[in-house]
């Protein structure tokens, strides 16, 4: 289980309002906001780069 971050509660927030694309919240992965784990949780996907 993961910590609950600010930044994780914003991107998890904006992507459940629909505000934000499973690719949105992958360039969250990409620039360090989140984790892989922290992306799964929030869309349900596993993380991958492509």
């Amino acid at each position: 289980m993961s910590v609950k971050t600010a930044q994780f509660k914003v991107v998890q927030n904006n992507f459940r309002r629909g505000l934000w694309t499973i690719e949105t919240v992958k360039k969250a992965v990409k620039v360090g906001k989140i984790t892989a784990e922290q992306f799964k949780e929030i869309t349900g996907e596993d993380y991958s780069e492509e």
